[in-house]
Formats: structure tokens, sequence, C-alpha cells
């Protein structure tokens, strides 16, 4: 059996504006991990790209963690762990680098033990780790996810849209906690902005299954999130409003921020350009990406 194997993971995107906690997208945009199961004691981390320098060679990694749940739960007697990563997703901008940290681990080491887990497992054990399947689910499965949690178990749909549409995710320079950005949210909502966003994500689902993209401006409004976490990223406002005024179908915070995304289908280098000078005027410097649906979630390079 091996004992080095190479994966890749797709950065995600999650919410799509009123689906909090429920709607995901994996993004072309990818971190790669090599994983070496070792004879020597200890944990061994090199980083490339995204988090060079600062991410933690300890049991806090969140890598670390969802391989060593592996590990334990296959009674594998690994002593040490060798990790190279190369990362390409922003850490703590909304789009997914803790979900692809997770699933890189878990995917690795499901490989190098066996293959005992199937994806509907690894999504379990990933759920368990993050939180919540909203990041995960598409990280591991790919294309587009809906995804719940009953009895506390994972339920998901996943699909692929009949027509194909950009993403542009325009990425500012600082980052934001995902912690930090679940702090400012409330406890209760208003019964009537409850509707509105059940309202918004049935026709926002509706609208990708059948490809009516036209129909994604209403359809990513959002009251229950975006709204209290506006005041965290300067601009955010008027960079949604930028996006859609340059011609973008809709446009919606990415996750938990503070990456701000619009979906496409023409001109997206306009959309870019306007959403990052709309940052620029907020004082805010920023870049933007232009991504696709992955299709695949994690798989095996090597």
């Amino acid at each position: 059996m091996a004992n080095s194997i190479k994966v890749r993971v797709p950065g995600t995107t999650a919410n799509c504006g009123p689906g909090f906690d429920a709607v995901g997208i994996a993004c072309t945009i990818y971190n790669d991990l090599e994983l070496t199961l070792c004879d020597q004691n200890g944990i061994s981390l090199k980083v490339k790209g995204e988090g060079a320098g600062y991410i933690p060679a300890d049991e806090s990694n969140v890598v670390v963690r969802a391989v060593k749940m592996v590990l334990n739960k296959t009674g594998h007697q690994a002593k040490g762990l060798q990790l190279n990563m190369v990362n390409h997703i922003p850490l703590a901008r909304g789009l997914g680098s803790s979900a692809a940290a997770i699933v890189g681990g878990l995917v690795a080491a499901n490989e190098l033990t066996g293959r005992h887990f199937s994806k509907e497992e690894l999504l379990e054990m990933a759920t368990a780790i993050e939180g919540h399947p909203d990041n995960v689910a598409p990280a591991i499965l790919g294309g587009i996810t809906v995804s719940i949690m009953e009895c506390g178990k994972v339920k998901y749909l996943r699909f692929l849209p009949p027509v194909d549409f950009l993403m542009v995710a325009v990425i500012p320079e600082f980052n934001l906690s995902t912690r930090a950005a679940r702090k400012v949210l409330p406890q209760t909502v208003p019964f009537p902005d409850a509707v509105f966003n059940v309202s918004r994500t049935a026709l926002l689902i509706g609208a990708l299954c059948t490809g009516e993209l036209k129909l994604l401006l209403p359809a990513l409004e959002d009251k229950l999130h975006q709204p209290y976490r506006e005041p965290l990223i300067p601009g955010m406002t008027q960079v949604l409003a930028a996006a859609r005024q340059a011609g973008a179908l809709g446009s919606a915070l990415s996750g938990a921020g503070p990456c701000l995304l619009a979906f496409a289908n023409e001109n997206a280098d306009e959309i870019g350009k306007a959403m990052v000078q709309a940052f620029n005027v907020n004082k805010v410097k920023a870049k933007y990406q232009i991504l696709q649906i992955d299709r695949q979630g994690a798989i095996i390079l090597s």
C-alpha cells in the first residue's frame, strides 16, 4: 500500500445570497495536498502560496485533525505525517479554504489507508470538523449542492446547471474569520425576513436547475446574513451594485466574506474591474478572479 498520495480540492462559495448554511458551489480554484505517512514521529509541514509562513504545523492544523480522524477510525499506526501544500485558495476570504483543507486531509488519508470510507461517510466526517456541510459538500462532490442536517446526519442534493455561467470573485486584501462574521448575526429574525429568504432560496435553486439565469438578480437577494455583515466589509453595498450595473446576472457575499461574488454569462472582466474600482473608492485594495463550476470535487492526482 502506498504511503504517499497527492490530492486536489476545489474552493467553494457558500450561501449564494439567501441559501444561508445550505447552498454551496465548487469553484475552479484549487489547493493541492501531498500527504506522506511516516515511521518517524512528528509533523512536517511545507506550504507554498496562500498561508505560507503562518499555517500551524501541529495538532491544531485542520488538515492534521482530518488525517488523524481517518487514522483513528481505521486503526492505522502511522507515527508521523509529512504534508506538502500548494494553496491557491485565499485564507479567511469566504472561498472555502478551511473546507478544502479538511477535505484534502480526509480524502488523502482515506486513500492511503485503503479507501474504507465512501464520499458520504467522508462528508459526515468533514461536517463534524467544519460544523456545517455547506462548503465541505461541494468540495467533496463538485457541482452545486444543497445540504441540511437531519438528526445529526447530512442530507444533500447535488446537481449541475443545464447552462454554463461564470463567477467573478473579487477578493479584498483583508481577511475576515467566519467566527467574527457569525458573531454579528442575530439570534432571531423578523418573520417577514424569513419568508423573504425562503422564497428567494426556492427561486435560486429553481433558476440554477432550469438555467433561467435571468432570475438570479432577485433570487440572490438576502435578509438573513448579508445586511448584518455589511459593516464588516467597507464598500460592500457599492461593490455589489457595481457588479449589477456592469451587467452581472446578480451578486452576493461569498460565504462569510469578505470576498464578493458576481454571476455572469458575459463581460466578466468588465464586471471584475468595476467591482475592484468600487472597493478602491472605499480605500480597500482588491483583485478579481474569474471562476467556473468545478464538476469533480476532490480528486486524486497521484
